[in-house]
């Protein structure tokens, strides 16, 4: 989906995260389910931005995945809690795919769904590698990623008051 078709699927997209990030280990309050989607709407007015939702054949809601493109002043690297070399943090808008959400429907886990969403979300993006933060204490999320060839390049606390995060990177070359 472009920018356009996500936000008319963002009840869709909100339904998926918000059971999912009610789990342990997030916990995730109302509230936070709110804040995240006030910076789902601010990155869909990114002309980059992309998302895919998978759904039952009645239309039930499964799973979904976003992001974009990191541009040339992302905030992302300076997050980490130790710097990397410059080569490794340069951004031009093309570079690097920031992976913002990615999340499964509990019945519908281990059936290949996250990595089916996230390579439909990464096809033809046209950038050389992937990057996320993602929890330390969510074993899943960090089984799969390391699965799919994820590398972590650093530990970073990506909102104030957050716990340490794993910060991740795929090269798609």
């Amino acid at each position: 989906m472009d920018r356009d078709a996500a936000m008319q699927a963002e009840d869709a997209i909100r339904l998926v995260y918000a059971e999912v990030f009610a789990e342990p280990p997030y916990n995730e309050t109302e509230n936070e389910v709110a804040a995240t989607f006030r910076r789902f709407r601010s990155q869909t007015r990114k002309r980059t931005f992309r998302a895919t939702l998978a759904r039952t054949a009645e239309g039930e809601p499964i799973g979904m995945a976003y992001g974009y493109p990191l541009g040339a002043n992302t905030g992302w690297w300076d997050q980490l809690l130790a710097p990397v070399p410059e080569e490794m943090r340069h951004e031009d808008g093309h570079r690097t795919f920031g992976l913002m959400e990615l999340a499964v429907r509990a019945s519908w886990r281990r059936r290949g769904v996250a990595r089916r969403l996230h390579e439909s979300l990464l096809q033809d993006a046209g950038t050389e590698r992937v990057l996320l933060n993602v929890r330390q204490d969510s074993e899943a999320a960090l089984a799969a990623y390391r699965a799919w060839g994820y590398r972590k390049v650093g530990e970073a606390r990506p909102w104030e008051g957050a716990v340490v995060h794993d910060v991740m990177l795929l090269d798609l070359g």
